[in-house]
């Protein structure tokens, strides 16, 4: 076959543009720092990038997720322990009341502030977390109780829990069921809260009443009347009720607690997962810049000697195959 000039140099452009296409390539990973910039580049890499960096957003959202959690067992942390001091205050005015040496009028004053823990203690049921009720169960744009006391329309007999999702396949629910804390009158008597749990606990949980008191709430509206009564008795006798109700709500803090500990044991365990996967990331497109550094000056000398040997190629003109 014969060989012609025209051959000699459209095969020395095209390995020139070849050489030139190559270092072009070199030059946008030192530009972008990333082995690829198309699918085209390379597709499995571009497809395993895909996956780590959808499971790294998974990853950032349950850790919001966990955080937002944290929040609102926070705020039910200072909610309950809110409670737990009402009730120390009230039991240390209730073994005073019932002292014998206390007149009707000393009795009297301390119904009075019996009567504003009461208060306290409503206001302290509709805690909110973001604008959101924590004690509401599902209804969380609603308050818990009435500013008298009474629970505002809400189904007790469900189990309305809140969950929020902190993990793969893991769920966590994150709110106290206003029955479980403040009781509920009808399923159980006023001097057992633990036991209105049966309610929501029974796998066929029968038909409710209507509930309207809280048992914490009657439990202080009946010392009230003790109190103002002047019956030593009953003021004596509600010193257990107040106990029961103080032990319920240690129980129901420790729950707390615990839900607190798992979540940051979660948290923890995300952000090592997170780590691993953004070093995964990092392996699968991430250039190796002393590499690429190298790589390019070898094909600018690679350029740089196609371009010399190319200007011989075409260097003989006519005048000089006439000579």
């Amino acid at each position: 076959m014969r060989i012609t000039n025209s051959m000699m140099l459209n095969s020395m452009m095209r390995n020139m543009g070849k050489n030139l296409n190559r270092m072009s390539k070199t030059e946008e990973m030192l530009a972008t720092g990333k082995k690829f910039s198309l699918p085209s580049d390379d597709p499995i890499g571009v497809s395993r990038s895909l996956r780590l960096n959808t499971d790294v957003a998974n990853m950032e959202q349950y850790k919001r997720n966990v955080e937002d959690a944290q929040s609102w067992l926070g705020t039910t942390e200072m909610a309950i322990n809110n409670l737990i001091n009402i009730f120390q205050r009230a039991r240390e005015l209730t073994v005073q009341a019932a002292n014998e040496t206390n007149s009707v009028d000393e009795r009297k004053a301390i119904a009075a502030e019996i009567d504003q823990l009461k208060g306290q203690i409503i206001s302290t049921a509709n805690t909110t977390y973001a604008g959101s009720y924590i004690f509401s169960g599902f209804k969380t744009n609603q308050a818990l109780m009435s500013d008298d006391g009474e629970y505002l329309p809400v189904d007790l007999s469900k189990n309305e829990v809140i969950e929020f999702n902190v993990g793969i396949s893991d769920r966590m629910g994150i709110n106290v069921l206003p029955q479980k804390l403040f009781g509920i009158m009808g399923t159980a008597s006023a001097d057992d809260p633990v036991d209105a749990n049966t309610l929501i606990n029974s796998s066929t949980p029968p038909v409710p009443p209507t509930y309207t008191t809280p048992q914490m709430i009657q439990v202080f509206a009946d010392l009230v009347d003790d109190l103002e009564g002047d019956d030593t008795a009953a003021i004596s006798n509600a010193l257990k009720r107040l106990d029961i109700h103080l032990n319920n709500i240690n129980a129901v803090r420790a729950e707390v607690g615990v839900k607190s500990n798992r979540l940051e044991l979660t948290l923890n365990r995300i952000e090592d997962d997170t780590l691993n996967l953004k070093d995964l990331l990092s392996k699968n497109e991430d250039a190796d810049m002393a590499e690429v550094i190298m790589n390019l000056k070898m094909q600018e000398n690679v350029y740089k000697s196609s371009l010399s040997g190319g200007a011989r190629i075409i260097q003989p003109t006519l005048i000089d195959f006439l000579r």
